[in-house]
This record gives structure tokens, C-alpha cells and sequence, in this order.
């Protein structure tokens, strides 16, 4: 299959990675629809090498992804919310918001961060596609756009007067399938000295950590900095501030404006570049050797597991999350490997996990079954869940994350 690159247009022709066939990660399952045929489709990374965009094969589309019964709500994880929270105060300060300012958040969620604009008292508005999660923040009084985002929604919130002091993407510029659609509309809902922060996982981490169960179907691209000042750039916005984040795994936050506008340019922009060149990350060498290292991963996640079955002890898995699913399906595990996961969402309880058909249980579960281990999926927050179930610790369970390296939390009691 050739495809063309998502930004440049040019022909795709180096694969970067190849996780055989997976469902979409956040299609969990009924009980009911377990009988029925499951759609899967082909996992695979590309690298443009005239834009290093890295990007999904075209096979899933966004509205089959996306749906009414999107299962991910934001304000499960308590670290988050508060990585909202401070978020909501710095840049209500940087940018001195006040209730004569707009800010609007792209992919807003279940309200997990305007609420707290609203609880200051500026202005917002929520743009989500998916009627769970805005239904969510409608409860918490902030005002849904549902919808999603490009360029035409953009000129006509911008024409009925609502332009934005400030745009906020947190994790939704990996989501989009047409990425200069959604960049020109970041850019026409723009006042003339507004700011957009957009934070998505940074490519460089994925590659340096092994991250490849941060691939999904769900995310159309895999960005690096470079990348994206070429994408602001096409669009007519600038970059003029980046930062780097410990979330997900290695995150950047950066911060644009429209190319005439005043924000002076910091030395982070100039720094970070440097450092992607120097890493080699527009070069094909660079992208060599991913698959062997994500292969290699998995035949240590199944030789632990073998081993502990056959060792007589019991298993537990704990996130039913997307990148839970996608080492889940990528190793071939299933109900008879590892019985059951555990999440707090009262979303994802009762269903099942697509592919691996493995039941999802409220955490209280873990509290009679106490198992020997408990596999930490969602390993970006493993010391925020290994804090909610310190007793099973006490008790003799031990926590194993498996990326970037099998880890092992906790000594038996």
C-alpha cells in the first residue's frame, strides 16, 4: 500500500514499525459482543523522509474511532487532573487571562481542565466529538462545541465572535488524521496576540524508551519538534516557546502564536532543534532497528508471564488502557494468560478489552483475589497506582512494568 505523507504529500516508503493487526484500542467490548466478529486492522508506522513525519498507515478513520461510546475520560487519573490544575494557574498568569478573555480547549474531554477557567471566572468553551465525555463537562457548566476540529468549525466560531486569547490541545495533535486541516484552524481561531499550547507525547522519548505500546490506531501521528515548527510554520503560526514534560512517558508543551504576533522566541525553540538534529532524528538511521527492539520487549513480557504460570503463582493486571491493549494484542496474551485487568473508569467495568477478550474489574476485585503480581499497563502512572493499592504491596503483591525494561516493584511479604 502506498500512501502519502499527511503533512508534505510525498510517497511514504519506509516502514518504522509493524504491530501485526489490532482493533481500535479504546473499542472495549460488551459481554454480548463477544460472539460476534471483531474488525481489526493492520498497526503499522511510516516515516516521511522529507518531512520526518511520522504517521499510521491510512486504515481506520477518525469517526469510527471516535464514537458515542468513546470509553477514555480524563479525570480518571487523579495525577492528571492535577497536571490540569497547575496548567490552569500558570498560564492564567503567563498570559495574565482575565474575565475579558476566551480561552477554548480542542478535545476538551469530560471537563477534566476548563473547569477550572470556570472556577475563575474566564471565559471558555469545550470543542469534543464524542458525546460521553462532552455530555461530562456540560454537567460541570462549561459550554461544548460537539464537534470536530478543523478549519471550517474554526472560521465559524471565529466569525460568530468567539476567537481565543488562548487554544488548548492537550494530547489531540497525535489524534488528528488531517494535521494541517486542524493546524489551520488552530491558526484562524486565533486573536492576533493569542497562544496556542498544544502538548503530545515527543517522539524522541518514544524511540529512545521503546515506547511503541504508545501506538495506536487512535493516534494518527508521532511527532517530533521539528516536525511540528514545520507544520506551525505551513500554517502561518511560529513556535516561540517549548517545554519539556515528564508525562506520558516524555511530553512537550509547546507554545505558538501567529507569526506577526509579539512573543519573543526563547532559547528552549533553538535548543531542543539542536538536540533532535544532533540525535540524527531527521535521518533514515535513525528509524532503523525500532521493530527488533519492540519485538524484543514482548518476548520478555511473555517470558515473565510463562515463568510466573509456571512457577504456580497468580496474575492480575491493573489499566485498562490504550497502551495496555496494544502490548496486549501485540503479544498474543489472553484471558488464559491473564485472567483479568483492573480500572477505576466506571466506564471500562464490566466490558472487555478488544482483542484479547480479557474481563475488566473494579480494583476492589484485587482485594480478594490478591495476586502474586500485578502488571501496571498504563506504566506512565505505575507510582500513582502503586500508591492507590500500597496494602496488596504490604501484603506480598508485586507491581512489574515492562517499558522501557521489566521492572519489579515491592519485596514479598
Amino acid at each position: 500500500m502506498t500512501q502519502a505523507c499527511r503533512h508534505c504529500g510525498n510517497a511514504l516508503t519506509r516502514q518504522f514499525l509493524d504491530l501485526g493487526f489490532a482493533p481500535p484500542s479504546n473499542a472495549y467490548l460488551a459481554a454480548e459482543d463477544l460472539f460476534a466478529p471483531e474488525v481489526t486492522y493492520p498497526l503499522r508506522l511510516m516515516v516521511c523522509e522529507t518531512c520526518f513525519l511520522v504517521q499510521t498507515q491510512d486504515y481506520a478513520d477518525a469517526g469510527s474511532l471516535f464514537d458515542k461510546d468513546y470509553a477514555y475520560f480524563s479525570s480518571t487519573s487523579k495525577s492528571w487532573l492535577a497536571h490540569a490544575a497547575a496548567y490552569a494557574d500558570m498560564i492564567s498568569q503567563r498570559l495574565n487571562l482575565t474575565g475579558a478573555s476566551h480561552v477554548v480547549e480542542v478535545a476538551s474531554n469530560d471537563g477534566y481542565l476548563l473547569k477550572n477557567f470556570v472556577e475563575a471566572g474566564i471565559p471558555c468553551l469545550g470543542i469534543e466529538p464524542t458525546a460521553s465525555t462532552a455530555g461530562a463537562a456540560r454537567t460541570l457548566s462549561i459550554p461544548v462545541e460537539q464537534a470536530f476540529f478543523g478549519q471550517r468549525l474554526a472560521d465559524s466560531l471565529s466569525a460568530a465572535g468567539k476567537s481565543a486569547d488562548l487554544i488548548v490541545g492537550n494530547n489531540v495533535y497525535a489524534h488528528v488524521p488531517d494535521i494541517n486541516d486542524f493546524t489551520n484552524g488552530l491558526a484562524g481561531l486565533l486573536k492576533p496576540e493569542g497562544v496556542i499550547t498544544l502538548e503530545f507525547p515527543h517522539l524522541m522519548r518514544l524511540v529512545e524508551f521503546c515506547q511503541f505500546d504508545t501506538v495506536y490506531h487512535e493516534h494518527f501521528s508521532y511527532l517530533s519538534f521539528g516536525t511540528v515548527v514545520r507544520l506551525f510554520d505551513a500554517a502561518g503560526l511560529r513556535i516561540f516557546d517549548v517545554e519539556e514534560l515528564a508525562t506520558h512517558g516524555g511530553s512537550l508543551r509547546i507554545y505558538g502564536c501567529l507569526k506577526a504576533s509579539g512573543h519573543e522566541e526563547t532559547p528552549a525553540v533553538i535548543g531542543l532543534l539542536t538536540e533532535e538534529k544532533r540525535r540524527g532524528m531527521e535521518t533514515a538511521a535513525y528509524y532503523a532497528g525500532f521493530q527488533r527492539r519492540a519485538e524484543e520487549v514482548k518476548n520478555r513480557f511473555l517470558a515473565f508471564i510463562l515463568k510466573a504460570r509456571r512457577d504456580g503463582k497468580t496474575i492480575a493486571g491493573y489499566g485498562a488502557a490504550a497502551k495496555g491493549n496494544t502490548l496486549l494484542n501485540f503479544s498474543g496474551v489472553r484471558p488464559d494468560l491473564l485472567p483479568f485487568v483492573c480500572d477505576a473508569a466506571l466506564s471500562k467495568q464490566g466490558k472487555f478489552l478488544p482483542g484479547s477478550h480479557i474481563p475488566v474489574l473494579p480494583p476492589e476485585t484485587l482485594k480478594d483475589h490478591r495476586p502474586d503480581y500485578l502488571i501496571i499497563l498504563p506504566w506512565n502512572i505505575a507510582d500513582e497506582i502503586g500508591r492507590q493499592n500500597a496494602e496488596l504491596a504490604e501484603k506480598g503483591t508485586q507491581f512489574v512494568t515492562f517499558i522501557p525494561e521489566t521492572r519489579v516493584l515491592g519485596d514479598p511479604a
